[in-house]
């Protein structure tokens, strides 16, 4: 009897910088199929990695309360990685106390100027 190894790629988490925006632009575009970037775009914060290509981003949002809350937005993961994603995401946004992750009208400021800027370019 043969043994199949099988290499699952693993996730790698890091913080979004603004190196990666355009990736997460498409993503997001893609995603939401849209031509236009809108403030569900938010704020990215995370992302998620297989091999060298973003898999996965969390972001920075209002929710429909004027809440600060956050949400995911991936092209290419399982459901396990989804959820391993999503409570790393989570962990993540509880701890950090910048003005982005805790002042509702600061989030909404960067927001606007986060979609200005990546519309320009």
């Amino acid at each position: 009897m043969e043994t199949f190894v099988q290499n699952k790629a693993q996730l790698v988490y890091a913080e979004a910088y603004i190196s990666d925006m355009t990736s997460l632009k498409n993503i997001f575009l893609q995603t939401q199929t849209l031509k236009k970037l809108n403030p569900n775009f938010g704020v990215p914060f995370l992302l998620a990695k297989k091999k060298e290509e973003i898999a996965a981003f969390a972001s920075l949002v209002m929710n429909e309360k004027g809440q600060i809350a956050f949400k995911i937005y991936e092209n290419s993961l399982s459901n396990a990685e989804k959820r391993d994603f999503t409570q790393r995401a989570e962990n993540y946004f509880k701890k950090n106390n910048t003005p982005n992750f805790r002042n509702p009208e600061q989030l909404k400021s960067s927001i606007s100027r986060m979609i200005g800027w990546l519309e320009i370019g």
